[in-house]
């Protein structure tokens, strides 16, 4: 049986890990595929030509061969199109690679998510202050497509349209339900009715981004619970490194005025 093989496939790089002392193994996103390993042999090699290329929230084409759980990497060149993200935004790429990671099964194609995490990360390096409304959409949109996230139009347990003026808490396990004073700051049902409006719209995240950027800020909390939940995390690697580097910028910057030059 011939070896089956793939070429200029859309796709990014998730994740990299070393395999030997030249080679690589790649976790990739892929549009047709899904989610994917693959190994880059001698990719480490000064000379390799994939070396500046297989770089993560860079659009790439690969191409690859084998019937393997992790195929071989034939082929890589950049697509075009936006520069990496840097500071911040570069962060917050990390965190949506790490919820793809987490949330998505291999070999298990999501068109539609790629092209959103395609815009995604555009976004983050083209609008870098819009990257929170950014990271609430695409997680909105992650959580609709691998069927993790309740209709936000309806109450979850009794299926009633949602009242407008009321405050709901999305829960893991039940969906939308009334908030008690307990779920603290919560969505109103117009502002859950909005989200969902926007889900059905032609170009989604860019609908939740019109929507996101007159509030609510209270969807983050909402989210971050049904992430933690579905990942069996209690928190993810790359938030926990964006908190940790912004603790550090607000940290005061130490007196050295006693120092003498000799000491610096």
């Amino acid at each position: 049986m011939a070896t089956r093989r793939t070429s200029e496939e859309p796709a990014f790089v998730l994740h990299r890990h070393d395999w030997s002392e030249s080679s690589l193994i790649l976790d990739v996103l892929t549009r047709h595929h899904g989610r994917m390993a693959l190994v880059a042999k001698g990719v480490k090699r000064p000379s390799s030509q994939f070396r500046p290329v297989l770089l993560p929230l860079q659009p790439l084409l690969l191409g690859w061969g084998g019937d393997a759980e992790v195929r071989t990497l034939k082929s890589a060149q950049w697509a075009g199109g936006h520069v990496m993200p840097t500071g911040d935004a570069l962060l917050s790429g990390s965190y949506l690679n790490e919820l793809l990671l987490r949330l998505l099964a291999r070999d298990d194609p999501h068109p539609r998510l790629y092209d959103h995490y395609a815009l995604a990360v555009r976004l983050l390096s083209e609008q870098p202050q819009a990257q929170a409304l950014v990271l609430r959409a695409f997680e909105l949109l992650l959580l609709r497509e691998i069927g993790l996230l309740a209709d936000l139009a309806h109450e979850g347990s009794s299926l009633t349209a949602l009242d407008a003026s009321a405050p709901y808490a999305l829960t893991p396990e039940v969906g939308l339900r009334l908030a008690s004073d307990d779920d603290g700051q919560c969505l109103s049902g117009a502002q859950w009715l909005a989200l969902a409006r926007a889900m059905e719209a032609r170009e989604p995240l860019v609908e939740l981004l019109g929507v996101l950027a007159g509030g609510p800020g209270a969807l983050r909390l909402q989210l971050r619970a049904l992430l933690h939940y579905h990942s069996g995390l209690s928190v993810f690697r790359t938030r926990q490194l964006m908190l940790d580097v912004q603790a550090l910028a607000r940290r005061p910057a130490p007196d050295r005025s006693h120092e003498t030059l000799h000491d610096r």
